[in-house]
């Protein structure tokens, strides 16, 4: 049977779901009624079309795209490796042409899987979508969905910071701009949804995808979070929620691992940030967990992918599979007999649709609907979620075309000076100073540069460790070594020779990322000794699955710097010459003894294309430094907390541990190359019902002699609850900037509601009695404090609660 011609009837009548006049939940009723069965089942599934040459292209250790590496003991690949691989090889072996006969969900990442033009790319859609459109009865188009973890992850396209410097800008309104211009160029091309962002908390600086996350603070997620689904969103794309949820707190900080979490931990540190992105951000997709919680796998969870999510958040989009999540039921959790098992438990779960490729809700699920086995309700409410998408998206009005859908790619420039614009701005606002010591800024304030200064370290001169894990150049192009980077990215130490121009600077490397060869220590010692300045630049190279020290199945042992790199350190600080260390990482390593001998002290989190310029641009103090930490920097390798967030037995215990887990530096720290004060503290009252809403005011001023930015940061704690709580708690924030000797006041309206937590019996609550408030520049420097107490019952409350506090700055009396 050929497609149904996709213009009006004869007699000129729109069949119903092709009318745009109509409501959108009677055109999907519409189509669910005249679909078959089968038709409706192909609705669930997707294709990766270019896993296939992705497969074929094997890079020389020998694995395909997203499989981990080989172990050497043969018994941990039979245990651990085995379902993977089956899992991967059972992908795409049916015939595209037999897996679009009933229709097709969704298209996998036509654009992320192989080098090509935006041409090449939007042919590709066209040539694609036509055959789904004309292979099935009906011709309803398929989705097409794409990664955008650090921008839109195609060949040429701009590499934005990765989402640990979203968090260390502080500054939604910025990322909102960023993901807004990153939907504008997915829409451009074809796609429909973006496979972010990554709201998982940070609870294990270990964990290596700690470089996608936005921080360790649970509301910096959710406002950030919520910032980047709205940009995505406005843009017409739709955002996908990741990773729901517990994902980023495996036992041991191993990816894949189980989650060893109460339910309480997981809805007040866990759950705030989709919940948000939800009901603030208007989210459109939810995508599962690879993690099980308390044994329970995400992709098989009734109670949270339909109790929570839909009965109590109200969320009606879809849930999306993350890749192969449903089979893995059957092959790593042993939750299920077989794939068509996993996929019928999957989908009574409430996923929706099944990336990146059909198995699980292939069509075994006809025979065992026809059988009894499986309600058709359940198949229905899943096609009606994903058919309304498609419905809003414009994919089945009467004048859609594959070719029309792409009718801007073939002007689009993905890598426009508009967006480098934005790379730009967000990578030197997430630059964070840690520490100026003696040597910076190395320009101005009475200095003169440096003549003669030596660049060392393994991340200095290789732009890929600027850029995330889930960057096109270090996803895909590793395959194509012959390619180059596709936009135009210098390194560090190019960047620097640039800043500055009047200054000899020679470059050592001494030593790899991640090999232990002390080989080229002795080049790089005798080079500083004969420099007035050295720039050491240590950190991350992101891969996959082992392959690099950050990014997915890239966990560490420990907090040390990979390698050798903290031994070359060491030595190059014993010359005697002044060291200024540079960490480009995707996660914070113990930087104490760095610390302690270093003439400066930067952190970059990966900061994208524009992040070198940014780099040198701090360093010489052309840039002034705007970032703030979204996780603490330990001091030692061990003995860290996992994040400030801690109860009180988690924080010093004075004496009763010998490990002190106080970090080197605290969340929501940064300094600049100015002053600021923060004080004049100021409530609206000091009693205020469980339903009621109280003001925080406090003065900042700048005390130095330049304009900068400030993070006003308020934070609350609970002094006496039925449930231990954290010592405290981000609530608000503000990002300020100050003309020398400008002051303005910071409000922060906090209503009662942002007190609430889960008590003992699992109800979210608010509770009378006295809440400590503090206004500073991070959880540990808090130079204003007062208190509140709360009056009234004991509230319970839902998801109608308030997620945020609003804040207004205003210039001082």
């Amino acid at each position: 049977m050929t497609a149904l011609d996709r213009t009006p009837a004869a007699d000129g009548v729109l069949r119903p779901w092709q009318d745009p006049a109509l409501p959108v939940a009677d055109r999907v009723e519409a189509l669910l009624e005249e679909m078959t069965l089968e038709e409706k089942v192909a609705q669930l599934g997707s294709r990766w079309p270019g896993n296939a040459a992705q497969a074929a292209e094997q890079p020389e250790h020998g694995e395909g795209p997203g499989q981990p590496e080989q172990p050497a003991d043969e018994d941990a690949a039979a245990q651990n490796v085995a379902p993977m691989q089956d899992v991967f090889a059972a992908s795409g072996t049916v015939p595209f042409e037999e897996s679009i006969r009933h229709g097709l969900g969704h298209l996998t990442r036509v654009f992320g899987s192989v080098p090509v033009t935006p041409a090449e790319g939007a042919a590709e859609v066209v040539r694609l979508q036509r055959q789904v459109v004309e292979a099935s009865r009906l011709g309803i188009p398929a989705l097409v969905h794409e990664e955008c973890l650090t921008g839109f992850t195609a060949y040429g396209a701009t590499i934005y910071p990765a989402a640990i410097a979203w968090g260390a800008t502080f500054d939604p309104d910025l990322v909102q701009r960023m993901s807004a211009a990153i939907g504008r160029d997915m829409r451009a091309v074809g796609a429909h949804q973006g496979l972010s962002p990554v709201l998982d908390v940070v609870r294990d600086y270990r964990w290596g995808r700690v470089e996608e996350t936005i921080g360790e603070d649970p509301y910096l997620v959710s406002m950030l979070g919520t910032a980047y689904v709205r940009g995505l969103e406005s843009a017409g794309i739709i955002a996908t929620l990741k990773h729901f949820a517990g994902y980023s707190a495996s036992r041991a900080a191993r990816n894949h691992g189980p989650v060893p979490m109460g339910r309480r931990e997981l809805m007040d540190m866990i759950l705030p940030p989709f919940e948000t992105a939800v009901a603030v951000g208007g989210a459109r997709s939810v995508m599962n967990s690879y993690s099980d919680v308390d044994g329970v796998p995400a992709v098989a969870d009734t109670w949270l992918l339909t109790e929570v999510l839909r009965d109590e958040w109200g969320f009606t989009g879809t849930v999306v599979s993350d890749y192969w999540a449903v089979p893995f039921l059957a092959t790593m959790h042993n939750l299920a007999a077989d794939t068509e098992d996993a996929g019928v438990q999957s989908l009574a779960a409430g996923v929706d649709v099944e990336l990146p490729d059909t198995l699980g809700f292939g069509p075994h699920l006809v025979r065992r609907v026809r059988s009894g086995e499986v309600p058709e309700s359940l198949i229905d409410r899943a096609a009606r979620r994903l058919l309304t998408q498609k419905v809003q998206l414009g994919l089945l009005d009467p004048d859609w075309t594959p070719e029309g859908s792409v009718a801007e790619a073939a002007g689009t420039d993905l890598d426009s000076p508009a967006n480098r614009e934005l790379a730009r701005e967000m990578a030197e606002r997430s630059v964070i100073l840690l520490d100026a010591g003696t040597a910076l800024p190395l320009l101005g304030e009475g200095r003169e540069a440096p003549r003669r200064v030596v660049v060392a370290g393994p991340v200095a001169d290789d732009p890929r460790a600027l850029m995330g894990c889930y960057s096109f150049p270090n996803h895909v192009l590793p395959r194509h070594p012959g390619l180059g980077l596709g936009v135009d990215a210098p390194s560090v130490l190019a960047a620097l020779r640039a800043e500055l121009p009047d200054t000899e600077i020679t470059y050592e490397k001494g030593c790899d990322v991640r090999e232990h060869d002390r080989s080229g220590f002795a080049a790089a010692v005798d080079a500083a000794r004969a420099a007035d300045l050295c720039v050491a630049v240590v950190g991350d190279l992101a891969g996959l699955f082992g392959h690099g020290t950050s990014g997915e199945g890239c966990d560490a042992d420990d907090l040390r710097l990979p390698g050798v790199q903290a031994e070359l350190l060491a030595e190059l600080a014993a010359t005697g010459t002044p060291v200024v260390v540079v960490v480009v990482s995707g996660r914070p390593y113990a930087l104490g003894e760095a610390h302690a001998a270093s003439a400066g002290l930067v952190q970059a989190f990966m900061p994208g294309q524009e992040g070198a310029a940014a780099v040198a641009g701090v360093l010489s103090g052309r840039v002034q430094p705007a970032g703030r930490l979204p996780v603490q920097i330990p001091r030692g390798i061990g003995g860290q907390p996992g994040t400030y967030l801690q109860p009180p037995l988690g924080a010093n215990s004075h004496g009763i541990s010998n490990l002190d887990p106080t970090p080197l530096f605290p969340f929501g720290y940064g300094t600049s190359y100015t002053t600021f004060e923060v004080g004049d503290l100021r409530l609206s009252g000091t009693e205020v019902p469980t339903d009621g809403e109280f003001t925080v005011s406090a003065r900042v001023r700048n005390t130095g002699a330049r304009a900068g930015d400030e993070v006003v940061q308020l934070y609350l704690r609970d002094v006496v609850a039925q449930v231990t709580r954290p010592v405290r708690q981000l609530t608000g924030f503000a990002r300020v900037h100050l003309a020398p000797g400008e002051s303005k006041e910071v409000r922060f309206h906090v209503h009662a509601d942002r007190t609430a937590f889960t008590g003992r019996d699992l109800r979210r609550v608010v509770e009378p009695g006295e809440i400590e408030v503090f206004v500073g520049t991070s959880a540990a420097h808090l130079p204003c404090h007062g208190s509140v107490r709360l009056t009234g019952p004991l509230r319970e409350v839902g998801h109608d609660r308030r997620l945020s506090t609003p804040v207004e700055v205003v210039a001082a009396d």
